[in-house]
Formats: C-alpha cells, sequence, structure tokens
C-alpha cells in the first residue's frame, strides 16, 4: 500500500502549522516557543520534502 501521500499531508501540515507558530512567538517575542516551532518546522518541512522527492509528487497511482 503506497502510503507517501498520506505521509507528505501529514508532514506538510505540521509544518505549516509549525510556521504560524513561529511567526506568532516572534510577535509575543517568546525566545523558547520560537526556537521549539522554528525547530518543528525545520524538521517536518524536510521530511515533507525528501517524502515528495523519494515517492514522487503527485503519487503514481498504479
Amino acid at each position: 500500500m503506497e502510503s507517501g501521500w498520506i505521509l507528505i499531508l501529514i508532514f506538510g501540515l505540521i509544518a505549516v502549522l509549525a510556521a504560524i507558530g513561529t511567526v506568532q512567538t516572534l510577535k509575543n517575542k517568546e525566545v523558547l516557543g520560537f526556537l521549539f516551532n522554528f525547530g518543528t518546522f525545520a524538521i517536518f518541512g524536510a521530511f515533507a520534502v525528501a517524502t515528495a522527492i523519494t515517492q514522487g509528487f503527485p503519487p503514481s497511482l498504479n
């Protein structure tokens, strides 16, 4: 079963939410929140891109 598109969707959604959190913590000048949000954005964003590259995007239907 090809689950590559599900992983891309989940990793991408987490990365987008972490990017939003990063911007909000910058506005509130929260250093620890910024570090955790930016780290999450970087890691899950990289996983989403790597999964899209290795599994192919859009994923094959066969």
